[in-house]
């Protein structure tokens, strides 16, 4: 018997960025270990297919051996609220799910990422810390919230916590441009994936 589970949840999540070096990534796990709410380990293997004004996002989650495809209606540098679909699926799938895109035409324009990446809750923010070979160190900040108009109001509390923790937060342009310059194979990450690992760095 052949099937899938497969749970599909529409979500708005407010999310902010911020690109940080090595020292503040360190500095970063080690307060939001001990002031905030640690929410484990979240290593995954991430594949991204960039549409015109969309992206669909697959994640493999080695640590909580989880998978899901997810559609956002809108990319990275478009704005900082992003409606998005979720589809769960069982790990296993997660090659045919690969392969249907491919079939849809979606695979000359994806890139591959795998995220070393630790989560946090601090005042209400959701803190995703990270390091991919594409982003280098950096980390995410986001709220999910249920009306659009709540928008503005949440992007003000993102921001006071990232002040208060001394991180800079990037702007649509900024985005925009270092989502170009990404996409043309260019790479922030001073170390490999497996320099990463073996450097132990958290």
């Amino acid at each position: 018997m052949v099937y899938a589970i497969l749970f599909i949840m529409n979500n708005l999540e407010v999310e902010l960025r911020s690109l940080i070096d090595e020292k503040k990534f360190i500095e970063l796990n080690d307060f939001l270990t001990k002031n905030g709410e640690d929410l484990g380990e979240d290593n995954k293997d991430s594949y991204f297919y960039h549409l015109p004004d969309k992206l669909i996002k697959v994640v493999n989650s080695e640590t909580k051996n989880s998978a899901k495809l997810t559609l956002k209606l809108q990319k990275i540098g478009l704005g900082d609220d992003f409606e998005e679909i979720d589809v769960n699926f069982l790990p296993k799938d997660m090659d045919n799910v690969l392969r249907i895109l491919d079939i849809l035409g979606y695979g000359e324009n994806h890139l591959y990422s795998y995220q070393n990446r630790h989560n946090y809750l601090y005042k209400g923010v959701e803190f995703a810390v990270k390091y991919t070979v594409s982003w280098g160190f950096h980390c995410e900040m986001e709220i999910v919230i249920d009306n659009k108009e709540d928008v503005p109001e949440t992007i003000k509390q993102i921001e006071e916590v990232a002040r208060e923790l001394g991180l800079k937060t990037m702007s649509n342009d900024e985005s925009k441009e270092f989502m170009k310059k990404i996409l043309t194979g260019w790479e922030r990450g001073p170390y490999s994936r497996d320099e990463f690992k073996s450097k132990k760095i958290f």
